[in-house]
């Protein structure tokens, strides 16, 4: 019975290590990125993405809890915008600040996580005009700390995150093409 314990610990333990190893051999940062073609100009989606009030009209994250508390600061809309969110473990809490806001071309924003997991990212979105369309692209990046790192051995953080991108991108591509 000793003995089926002892080889059941080793067995164990190699597995863990082989878990921690392989979880080095993932890269330092990460990048998530989708995009999509939305039949309006650059100048009608952009204010709907530079203005965190209209966020709930197609952000993937506003109905993930309808009791979540939302601040929002600085700035009205663009550079200096800043929104704090405090939510059930659906959305976690955190707080974004736009800190590039280039209108109907670029909007660079500050995305710090707090809970579940502690986070520093930067999302981007970018709005290319493509003829009567426009190619917005909707981008998440930042380091990949070890605890990432082990998380990315058993989920795909691209595929996870970008599912709420499309649905996001989406949601844009909805309300904006029907005004």
């Amino acid at each position: 019975m000793l003995k089926a314990i002892a080889i059941i610990a080793i067995v164990l333990a190699a597995g863990i290590a082989g878990v921690l190893a392989f979880a080095l051999t993932k890269p330092d940062t990460f990048r998530v990125e989708r995009s999509l073609a939305v039949k309006a100009p650059a100048d009608a989606i952009y204010p709907q993405v530079a203005d965190f009030h209209r966020w709930t009209a197609w952000s993937p994250y506003e109905g993930r809890d309808p009791a979540m508390k939302r601040t929002f600061g600085g700035a009205a809309a663009g550079k200096g915008a800043t929104y704090a969110w405090d939510g059930n473990n659906n959305v976690g809490a955190g707080h974004m600040e736009i800190l590039e806001a280039n209108p109907a071309s670029k909007l660079r924003i500050k995305l710090d996580f707090e809970r579940p997991f502690e986070g520093h990212n930067t999302a981007e979105f970018t709005f290319m005009p493509q003829g009567d369309a426009t190619l917005v692209t909707w981008a998440m990046s930042g380091p990949a700390p070890f605890l990432s790192k082990v998380m990315q051995v058993f989920i795909n953080m691209d595929s996870m995150i970008g599912k709420d991108f499309e649905a996001g991108l989406a949601g844009l591509k909805k309300l904006t093409e029907k005004q």
